[in-house]
Protein backbone atom coordinates (compact mmCIF):
# COMPACT_ATOMS: atom_id res chain seq x y z
CA UNK A 1 0.00 0.00 0.00
CA UNK A 2 2.75 2.15 0.68
CA UNK A 3 4.55 2.10 -2.79
CA UNK A 4 1.04 2.62 -4.31
CA UNK A 5 0.45 5.70 -2.33
CA UNK A 6 3.90 6.89 -3.89
CA UNK A 7 3.26 5.80 -7.42
CA UNK A 8 -0.05 7.70 -7.13
CA UNK A 9 1.27 10.60 -5.59
CA UNK A 10 4.08 11.19 -8.50
CA UNK A 11 1.29 11.05 -10.46
CA UNK A 12 -0.57 14.14 -9.80
CA UNK A 13 -0.22 16.89 -12.47
CA UNK A 14 -3.01 19.28 -12.57
CA UNK A 15 -3.70 20.96 -16.45
CA UNK A 16 -5.31 23.73 -18.29
CA UNK A 17 -8.17 24.70 -16.41
CA UNK A 18 -7.64 22.52 -12.78
CA UNK A 19 -7.59 24.09 -9.69
CA UNK A 20 -4.19 24.28 -9.15
CA UNK A 21 -2.60 24.92 -13.00
CA UNK A 22 0.83 25.98 -11.43
CA UNK A 23 1.33 22.33 -9.67
CA UNK A 24 4.98 21.13 -9.65
CA UNK A 25 5.14 18.63 -13.00
CA UNK A 26 5.81 14.89 -12.08
CA UNK A 27 8.30 13.13 -11.43
CA UNK A 28 9.59 10.17 -13.21
CA UNK A 29 11.72 7.94 -10.01
CA UNK A 30 8.50 6.58 -9.21
CA UNK A 31 6.62 5.82 -12.15
CA UNK A 32 6.12 2.06 -13.17
CA UNK A 33 7.41 1.09 -16.31
CA UNK A 34 6.57 -1.97 -18.17
CA UNK A 35 8.30 -4.10 -20.83
CA UNK A 36 6.12 -2.41 -23.69
CA UNK A 37 7.25 0.81 -23.10
CA UNK A 38 10.51 2.91 -24.13
CA UNK A 39 13.13 2.77 -21.53
CA UNK A 40 12.92 6.93 -22.13
CA UNK A 41 9.15 6.92 -22.21
CA UNK A 42 8.82 8.17 -19.08
CA UNK A 43 11.47 10.81 -19.19
CA UNK A 44 9.78 12.53 -21.84
CA UNK A 45 6.06 11.96 -20.92
CA UNK A 46 6.17 12.90 -17.31
CA UNK A 47 8.81 15.86 -17.87
CA UNK A 48 5.98 18.71 -16.94
CA UNK A 49 5.10 19.67 -20.34
CA UNK A 50 2.80 18.44 -23.33
CA UNK A 51 4.01 17.75 -26.80
CA UNK A 52 2.36 19.82 -29.72
CA UNK A 53 2.60 19.11 -33.29
CA UNK A 54 0.66 21.10 -35.88
CA UNK A 55 0.29 19.96 -39.48
CA UNK A 56 -0.94 21.02 -43.14
CA UNK A 57 -3.84 19.57 -44.02
CA UNK A 58 -5.80 18.92 -46.63
CA UNK A 59 -9.31 17.57 -46.06
CA UNK A 60 -11.37 15.85 -48.20
CA UNK A 61 -15.50 17.24 -48.01
CA UNK A 62 -18.18 17.64 -50.11
CA UNK A 63 -16.41 16.25 -53.10
CA UNK A 64 -13.12 18.05 -53.03
CA UNK A 65 -10.11 18.70 -51.07
CA UNK A 66 -9.64 22.03 -48.52
CA UNK A 67 -6.80 23.71 -46.91
CA UNK A 68 -6.18 23.49 -43.23
CA UNK A 69 -4.52 23.20 -40.40
CA UNK A 70 -4.61 20.75 -37.84
CA UNK A 71 -2.27 20.09 -34.16
CA UNK A 72 -2.18 16.97 -32.06
CA UNK A 73 -1.72 17.61 -27.93
CA UNK A 74 -0.27 15.08 -25.80
CA UNK A 75 -0.60 14.81 -22.56
CA UNK A 76 0.06 12.43 -19.25
CA UNK A 77 -2.76 13.17 -17.14
CA UNK A 78 -4.46 11.54 -13.85
CA UNK A 79 -7.97 10.09 -14.73
CA UNK A 80 -10.50 8.80 -12.37
CA UNK A 81 -12.39 5.44 -14.04
CA UNK A 82 -15.46 6.11 -12.62
CA UNK A 83 -16.34 9.84 -13.40
CA UNK A 84 -14.11 9.49 -16.15
CA UNK A 85 -12.81 12.71 -16.40
CA UNK A 86 -9.55 14.37 -14.97
CA UNK A 87 -8.67 13.96 -11.64
CA UNK A 88 -8.62 17.29 -9.74
CA UNK A 89 -6.88 15.75 -6.57
CA UNK A 90 -4.65 13.20 -5.56
CA UNK A 91 -6.70 9.64 -5.32
CA UNK A 92 -5.95 5.89 -4.99
CA UNK A 93 -8.30 5.11 -8.03
CA UNK A 94 -6.35 7.47 -10.17
CA UNK A 95 -4.93 6.13 -13.45
CA UNK A 96 -2.04 7.38 -15.39
CA UNK A 97 -3.31 8.07 -19.13
CA UNK A 98 -2.10 9.47 -22.35
CA UNK A 99 -4.24 11.63 -23.82
CA UNK A 100 -4.47 13.04 -27.33
CA UNK A 101 -6.40 16.31 -28.65
CA UNK A 102 -6.67 16.41 -31.86
CA UNK A 103 -8.04 19.54 -33.86
CA UNK A 104 -8.38 20.34 -37.49
CA UNK A 105 -9.39 23.46 -39.23
CA UNK A 106 -10.62 23.83 -42.84
CA UNK A 107 -12.83 26.08 -45.06
CA UNK A 108 -15.58 24.80 -46.93
CA UNK A 109 -16.55 27.89 -49.61
CA UNK A 110 -18.03 30.36 -47.26
CA UNK A 111 -17.92 28.34 -44.11
CA UNK A 112 -15.42 26.77 -41.28
CA UNK A 113 -15.27 23.30 -40.09
CA UNK A 114 -13.46 23.07 -36.62
CA UNK A 115 -13.06 19.59 -35.49
CA UNK A 116 -11.88 17.74 -32.54
CA UNK A 117 -11.24 14.04 -30.98
CA UNK A 118 -9.84 13.66 -27.54
CA UNK A 119 -8.98 10.29 -26.97
CA UNK A 120 -7.78 9.09 -23.45
CA UNK A 121 -5.70 6.11 -23.12
CA UNK A 122 -4.02 4.25 -19.51
CA UNK A 123 -0.37 4.09 -20.21
CA UNK A 124 0.43 1.43 -17.89
CA UNK A 125 -1.48 -1.44 -18.98
CA UNK A 126 -3.12 -2.90 -22.43
CA UNK A 127 -6.17 -1.78 -21.64
CA UNK A 128 -8.55 0.09 -24.05
CA UNK A 129 -9.16 4.25 -24.42
CA UNK A 130 -11.18 4.42 -21.03
CA UNK A 131 -13.20 7.84 -23.16
CA UNK A 132 -13.36 9.17 -26.83
CA UNK A 133 -15.10 12.49 -27.39
CA UNK A 134 -15.65 14.52 -30.71
CA UNK A 135 -17.04 17.63 -31.93
CA UNK A 136 -17.71 19.25 -34.44
CA UNK A 137 -19.24 22.44 -34.98
CA UNK A 138 -19.72 24.11 -38.81
CA UNK A 139 -22.02 26.76 -39.32
CA UNK A 140 -25.09 24.11 -40.10
CA UNK A 141 -24.74 23.09 -36.35
CA UNK A 142 -22.67 21.41 -33.68
CA UNK A 143 -22.22 17.17 -34.10
CA UNK A 144 -20.79 15.36 -30.65
CA UNK A 145 -20.35 11.84 -30.06
CA UNK A 146 -18.91 10.43 -26.26
CA UNK A 147 -17.71 6.89 -25.73
CA UNK A 148 -17.35 5.85 -22.21
CA UNK A 149 -16.13 2.54 -21.69
CA UNK A 150 -17.68 0.66 -18.91
CA UNK A 151 -19.08 -3.06 -19.29
CA UNK A 152 -19.80 -2.09 -22.87
CA UNK A 153 -18.77 0.86 -24.69
CA UNK A 154 -21.99 3.43 -23.77
CA UNK A 155 -21.78 6.21 -26.43
CA UNK A 156 -24.20 9.26 -26.49
CA UNK A 157 -24.97 10.78 -29.95
CA UNK A 158 -25.92 13.92 -30.65
CA UNK A 159 -26.63 16.26 -33.52
CA UNK A 160 -28.45 18.60 -35.41
CA UNK A 161 -28.94 15.43 -38.44
CA UNK A 162 -32.85 14.09 -38.32
CA UNK A 163 -31.19 11.05 -39.22
CA UNK A 164 -28.38 11.58 -36.35
CA UNK A 165 -30.77 12.90 -33.94
CA UNK A 166 -30.15 12.16 -29.94
CA UNK A 167 -29.73 8.43 -29.44
CA UNK A 168 -27.50 6.45 -26.97
CA UNK A 169 -26.08 3.19 -27.92
CA UNK A 170 -24.51 0.30 -25.93
CA UNK A 171 -21.35 -1.75 -28.14
CA UNK A 172 -19.63 -4.70 -27.79
CA UNK A 173 -16.02 -3.68 -26.92
CA UNK A 174 -13.54 -3.76 -30.38
CA UNK A 175 -10.95 -2.08 -31.26
CA UNK A 176 -11.25 1.75 -31.44
CA UNK A 177 -9.46 3.55 -34.60
CA UNK A 178 -9.27 6.92 -32.32
CA UNK A 179 -7.28 4.96 -29.22
CA UNK A 180 -4.32 3.60 -32.43
CA UNK A 181 -2.91 7.28 -32.63
CA UNK A 182 -2.11 7.06 -28.74
CA UNK A 183 -0.90 3.17 -28.83
CA UNK A 184 1.35 4.13 -31.40
CA UNK A 185 3.11 6.63 -29.59
CA UNK A 186 3.27 3.91 -26.04
CA UNK A 187 4.34 0.86 -27.56
CA UNK A 188 4.09 0.75 -31.62
CA UNK A 189 4.98 -3.06 -31.59
CA UNK A 190 1.76 -3.80 -29.92
CA UNK A 191 -0.55 -2.65 -32.63
CA UNK A 192 -3.20 -4.67 -33.88
CA UNK A 193 -2.21 -6.63 -36.89
CA UNK A 194 -3.72 -8.65 -39.37
CA UNK A 195 -7.56 -8.93 -40.15
CA UNK A 196 -9.57 -7.54 -37.41
CA UNK A 197 -12.72 -5.55 -36.12
CA UNK A 198 -12.70 -2.31 -35.41
CA UNK A 199 -14.81 1.08 -35.25
CA UNK A 200 -13.56 3.67 -37.78
CA UNK A 201 -12.83 7.01 -36.28
CA UNK A 202 -15.89 9.29 -34.79
CA UNK A 203 -14.94 11.70 -37.27
CA UNK A 204 -15.08 9.37 -39.83
CA UNK A 205 -18.63 7.95 -38.64
CA UNK A 206 -20.13 11.15 -38.09
CA UNK A 207 -18.96 13.11 -41.52
CA UNK A 208 -20.18 10.48 -43.64
CA UNK A 209 -23.54 9.38 -41.61
CA UNK A 210 -22.26 5.72 -41.06
CA UNK A 211 -23.86 3.80 -38.56
CA UNK A 212 -21.51 3.48 -35.12
CA UNK A 213 -20.27 0.08 -35.36
CA UNK A 214 -17.36 -2.27 -35.78
CA UNK A 215 -15.95 -3.13 -39.35
CA UNK A 216 -13.87 -5.86 -40.99
CA UNK A 217 -10.45 -4.47 -41.80
CA UNK A 218 -6.91 -5.71 -42.50
CA UNK A 219 -3.77 -3.86 -40.20
CA UNK A 220 -0.30 -3.83 -41.31
CA UNK A 221 2.75 -2.11 -39.07
CA UNK A 222 5.88 -1.96 -41.97
CA UNK A 223 9.10 -0.34 -41.65
CA UNK A 224 10.84 1.45 -44.62
CA UNK A 225 14.10 3.57 -43.64
CA UNK A 226 13.51 5.30 -40.59
CA UNK A 227 9.82 5.66 -40.61
CA UNK A 228 7.49 3.12 -39.49
CA UNK A 229 4.10 2.84 -41.49
CA UNK A 230 0.40 1.74 -39.55
CA UNK A 231 -1.94 1.29 -42.10
CA UNK A 232 -5.87 0.01 -42.11
CA UNK A 233 -7.52 -0.89 -45.00
CA UNK A 234 -11.80 -1.01 -44.86
CA UNK A 235 -12.83 -2.81 -47.89
CA UNK A 236 -17.06 -2.36 -47.38
CA UNK A 237 -15.86 1.25 -46.21
CA UNK A 238 -13.41 1.77 -49.34
CA UNK A 239 -11.47 3.53 -47.04
CA UNK A 240 -7.90 3.45 -46.34
CA UNK A 241 -5.72 4.94 -43.20
CA UNK A 242 -2.05 5.41 -43.28
CA UNK A 243 -0.19 6.92 -40.46
CA UNK A 244 3.70 7.67 -40.50
CA UNK A 245 5.45 8.10 -37.69
CA UNK A 246 9.33 7.90 -36.57
CA UNK A 247 11.27 4.60 -36.49
CA UNK A 248 12.82 5.59 -33.25
CA UNK A 249 11.21 6.91 -29.88
CA UNK A 250 9.15 8.99 -28.81
CA UNK A 251 7.43 7.78 -32.41
CA UNK A 252 6.38 11.22 -33.51
CA UNK A 253 3.47 11.39 -36.55
CA UNK A 254 4.89 13.12 -38.93
CA UNK A 255 2.24 12.40 -41.21
CA UNK A 256 -0.99 10.64 -41.85
CA UNK A 257 -3.36 9.77 -45.35
CA UNK A 258 -6.85 8.91 -45.28
CA UNK A 259 -8.34 7.48 -48.88
CA UNK A 260 -11.87 7.26 -49.52
CA UNK A 261 -13.61 6.06 -52.37
CA UNK A 262 -17.28 7.80 -52.63
CA UNK A 263 -19.73 7.74 -55.41
CA UNK A 264 -16.93 6.60 -57.71
CA UNK A 265 -14.63 9.62 -56.26
CA UNK A 266 -11.62 9.04 -54.52
CA UNK A 267 -10.27 11.63 -52.58
CA UNK A 268 -7.28 11.84 -49.98
CA UNK A 269 -7.12 13.48 -46.85
CA UNK A 270 -3.32 14.35 -45.83
CA UNK A 271 -1.98 15.83 -42.73
CA UNK A 272 1.71 16.82 -42.95
CA UNK A 273 4.14 17.73 -39.81
CA UNK A 274 5.08 21.24 -39.87
CA UNK A 275 6.46 21.83 -36.09
CA UNK A 276 6.68 20.24 -32.45
CA UNK A 277 7.69 21.64 -29.57
CA UNK A 278 7.32 21.02 -25.87
CA UNK A 279 5.19 23.44 -23.66
CA UNK A 280 3.61 23.69 -20.44
CA UNK A 281 0.75 25.83 -22.96
CA UNK A 282 -2.07 25.52 -20.01
CA UNK A 283 -0.19 28.36 -17.95
CA UNK A 284 0.97 30.38 -21.46
CA UNK A 285 -2.62 31.57 -21.93
CA UNK A 286 -2.33 35.61 -21.87
CA UNK A 287 -1.83 38.44 -24.46
CA UNK A 288 1.83 38.28 -24.83
CA UNK A 289 1.99 34.60 -24.99
CA UNK A 290 1.95 34.26 -28.86
CA UNK A 291 5.64 32.97 -29.64
CA UNK A 292 5.30 29.38 -29.64
CA UNK A 293 2.35 29.67 -31.92
CA UNK A 294 4.09 31.50 -34.60
CA UNK A 295 6.75 28.66 -33.50
CA UNK A 296 4.21 25.98 -34.73
CA UNK A 297 3.32 28.33 -37.42
CA UNK A 298 0.18 29.16 -36.38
Amino acid sequence: MKIHAVIITSLLFLFCTGKNPEKAPLTTKSIKNTSTKHPKFNSYWYGGKAEITSYKLTQARYGEVHEGTAVHIYVTEDFLPEKQVKADGQSAQNIPILKLNSTKKFVTGIYPYSIMTSSFSPIASEEQALKISFSAQEWCGNTFIQLNNRRNFEIDFHSYFESDADRKRSLEKKILENELWNRLRISPENMPLGNIAIIPSFEFLALHHKEIKSYAAVATLKTLGNSQFYKLSYPKLKRTLTIKISKEFPYYIQSWEETLTKRGKTLTSKGQKISTILSAYWTKNGVGNTAERKALGL
